[in-house]
């Protein structure tokens, strides 16, 4: 079969095996996730537990990842996938069983929250780097067809979720993220991935190289850094969004899946628009428009009293927020060695899943005294002060990369 150009990745086994599995399975995770927070809100009616909840979901990634990354790098990556995914069966049926049995207490969901952190702490790093063994020469591709699946889910799990929880109740959509894990885990078990290169330094050595890797090197500081600030100010609109729904546009469930379907819509246009692209000439440019895109959209959600103005807001927001991130794993696993890919991508993780815990706790503390619509202001404020600065130092960084990798960017791109 020919596949075209956006779909070239395809071409390949394996990582139709990948995406088949990770089509399923993001759907449910997103169906969890909408209804965890709903859940969390009618149990509580406090934007704080919605932080709090988020925080404990989330700051295991921050704590493990770069450790889950070295390791990733020193252990077969699939089955370290194989293993997680195994937890996050197990999380995902407590949870359902709870809410279905009608005993479920917010702080079960507590604790729950933070077994599902920790999976995705050894999970995400192990993954990232396993789609790029698989994909060789086609890792531009595999990572934005990869986005574009991961926003396809997000578009749909939360509108599907809305309708579910209205309808069935939270219990169900915990129940169907359940099976949705299978599809990855069948998918993992007949991949064979290319052989990883055996460590040539210890444990704590190892680890050590990455983190120097990380900080020694320019355009990796610069894009982890606008990163970190992207995740803790601009990301935790997602933790307030049940509160922006239920107490400033005077909606319920169905229209928190619906605001979470248009940045999840707005999400996968950004990454359809990376699907073209066959080199990493010009990406920089890319991610900081990203950036730019998301602190706008942000902005225009603090704004907005009109649940269809919102939804403009969020496909915006969402377009900037894949833009960027999408952009930013692409340079890195792109430029990093690939005995480094792990590790790049542990703290890749960290700062981008692991930082946006504090800033969803501190952005429900404040929100629950200065209001949902002043927090997402200040915090957009400063995403777009970072992409301005982020903007300005990009023609010293693609000296420094043009001089480092001569080889890997063509005089013209797509």
């Amino acid at each position: 079969m020919r596949w075209p150009n956006a779909l070239r990745s395809l071409r390949q086994r394996d990582l139709r095996l990948f995406f088949a599995g990770q089509t399923v399975s993001l759907a449910g995770n997103w169906m969890q996730s909408v209804a965890q927070a709903w859940l969390v809100w009618r149990l509580t009616r406090s934007s704080q537990m919605l932080g709090l909840v988020n925080f404990l979901g989330q700051v295991p990634v921050f704590l493990f990842s770069v450790w889950a990354g070295s390791l990733a790098d020193r252990y077969p990556r699939r089955r370290m996938v194989l293993l997680t995914q195994s937890n996050a069966i197990v999380q995902s049926v407590l949870l359902a069983a709870l809410t279905l049995a009608g005993a479920v207490q917010p702080w079960h969901v507590m604790v729950l929250a933070a077994m599902l952190g920790l999976t995705y702490a050894f999970e995400i790093p192990a993954r990232q780097a396993l789609l790029a063994d698989i994909a060789g020469r086609d890792m531009p591709n595999a990572i934005a067809l990869n986005s574009s699946i991961v926003n396809a889910a997000r578009a749909v799990g939360p509108a599907l979720a809305g309708v579910l929880v209205a309808a069935l109740g939270e219990g169900v959509c915990f129940g169907l993220n359940a099976l949705s894990f299978l599809g990855t885990y069948a998918a993992l078990w007949v991949m064979r991935p290319p052989p990883q290169p055996p460590p040539a330094l210890g444990h704590r050595a190892h680890l050590l190289e990455g983190i120097a890797y990380a900080g020694r090197t320019a355009h990796v500081r610069a894009l982890l850094a606008l990163l970190a600030v992207s995740s803790f100010f601009a990301m935790p609109y997602q933790t307030l969004l049940p509160a922006l729904a239920a107490d400033v546009l005077h909606g319920g469930a169905s229209l928190y899946g619906a605001l979470l379907a248009a940045a999840g819509i707005g999400a996968l246009a950004g990454a359809v628009r990376l699907l073209v692209r066959r080199s990493l000439r010009g990406l920089g440019r890319i991610v900081a428009l990203g950036a730019t895109l998301l602190g706008l959209g942000v902005l225009g959600l603090s704004l907005s009293r009109h649940p269809a103005l919102s939804a403009i807001a969020l496909l915006v927001t969402g377009f900037g927020f894949v833009t960027q991130t999408a952009g930013t794993m692409t340079l890195l696993q792109g430029l990093a060695p690939p005995e480094m890919r792990g590790r790049v991508m542990g703290v890749f993780s960290m700062l981008f899943i692991g930082v946006t815990p504090f800033g969803a706790l501190a952005a429900g503390f404040v929100a629950h005294r200065a209001g949902v619509p002043r927090t997402l202001g200040v915090s957009a404020v400063v995403v777009l002060a970072a992409s301005v600065a982020f903007h300005l130092a990009l023609p010293r960084l693609r000296k420094v990369v043009l001089a480092e990798h001569p080889t890997m960017f063509p005089p013209a791109a797509s």
